[in-house]
């Protein structure tokens, strides 16, 4: 086995990097996970996901998970409810059948973030996830490298792979290709307690999704299986602006007078959120990696999910980053390369040729949902989805 005896790192301890961490650790690879929270549950694990038959379950099929999965995942979840500005109904699912059959290859079961992230860490064994260790640099160190980290610690692996997101500090020693602004910014929250807080709202989502899509601007509602509500705007916004919002996230009263402005022709039907207290706000600017990057491959470096191909948010990005994780453990443990650099080299070439394709229909579909025509846009494409 190519990784016999070998220590690998994997930074970043997302559902990408901690599914290849179980994937390596079911073949006896050492590995460890360096993730920068301070333990398990330091912060809100955002909205829900969707996984899909060829992607992200696959990854939980190979992890020998969809046992656990089974009992984790919210069937109805899955259901969209679509809206106009006024937050009236222009087509719903909120009556059919929850999703039940995952061997279903259309099916999309939806998993709240933090139970997913929760059970990809109770498969692994104690203390593969080192907690708060956040990256600072690598050192060229023989045939591997040195870790080092904010707190003072450092860690020698023989391989290194980049699970560290959208802002990727290990991205830099594989490649200099910057990311693009898309033009779009999203304003992301969430409504703790939202059937007292939010209760109109609330009921809108039936415990599934609400797409609300009027002028060029999007509302995203996903009901959470702890009784939240969280939400993102979607709307074109300049990059100066981004870069000076002239806004303070952190205060809601700020946040919800940018809304007011942004979102004037809304009914006040979407100020519930922003009625209680109980919420929190942050600013998520959407990059995305040109879709016709590339770069040499390293010998013992290299990176998955939106380290390495971030792409504005279209439903696929867990999903591909948990399978970049099969492909990349496979490419290492079962497919008979002769070398690690070998191994990585055809991971690489297969997750940027995958990577490209779906970059394209990801900025294709975001585009299609901030035109003017986005509300007769998403309907038609709900329409013409059950027809399948």
């Amino acid at each position: 086995m190519l990784l016999k005896d070998k220590q690998v790192a994997i930074i970043g301890g997302g559902p990408g990097g901690l599914t290849l961490a179980r994937l390596l650790q079911q073949k006896g690879v050492n590995v460890k996970v360096y993730e920068r929270d301070a333990d398990q549950y330091y912060r809100q694990q955002g909205a829900t996901l969707d996984l899909h038959y060829d992607s992200g379950l696959k990854a939980l099929r190979a992890a020998g998970l969809m046992g656990e999965f089974k009992n984790a995942y919210r069937p109805g979840a899955e259901r969209v409810t679509i809206t106009d500005n006024n937050a009236k109904v222009r087509y719903t699912e909120r009556d059919a059948e929850p999703v039940s059959n995952l061997d279903d290859v259309y099916a999309r079961p939806e998993i709240d973030r933090g139970p997913l992230r929760d059970m990809l860490i109770a498969s692994l064994q104690a203390d593969t996830v080192v907690w708060n260790s956040k990256f600072l640099e690598l050192k060229e160190s023989g045939i591997g490298w040195t870790l080092v980290f904010d707190n003072g610690t450092i860690a020698y692996a023989d391989l290194v792979i980049a699970a560290d997101g959208a802002n990727s500090r290990v991205r830099k020693y594989v490649t200099d290709i910057a990311r693009v602004y898309s033009g779009l910014t999203i304003v992301e929250g969430n409504v703790y307690n939202a059937a007292t807080n939010a209760p109109r709202l609330w009921e809108l989502t039936n415990g599934g999704k609400v797409f609300a899509h009027w002028n060029s601007k999007t509302i995203v509602l996903s009901a959470k299986g702890e009784g939240s509500l969280s939400f993102y705007t979607i709307t074109k916004e300049p990059e100066s602006w981004i870069k000076s919002p002239g806004i303070n996230f952190n205060q809601k009263d700020e946040v919800f007078g940018w809304f007011k402005q942004r979102f004037n022709n809304w009914s006040n039907d979407w100020h519930e959120i922003f009625a209680g207290d109980e919420s929190y706000f942050v600013h998520r600017p959407q990059y995305y990696c040109p879709a016709n990057q590339s770069w040499q491959p390293l010998a013992n470096l290299t990176l998955l999910g939106d380290a390495a191909h971030q792409t504005p948010p279209s439903g696929d990005g867990v999903n591909q980053a948990m399978l970049d994780a099969v492909d990349l453990y496979e490419s290492l443990c079962t497919e008979g390369h002769a070398t690690v650099p070998e191994a990585i080299a055809f991971y690489e070439s297969k997750m940027l040729a995958r990577a490209s394709v779906v970059t394209k229909e990801a900025m294709q579909l975001v585009n299609a949902m901030t035109a003017e025509n986005n509300l007769q846009f998403m309907v038609d494409f709900f329409h013409t989805k059950n027809e399948l």
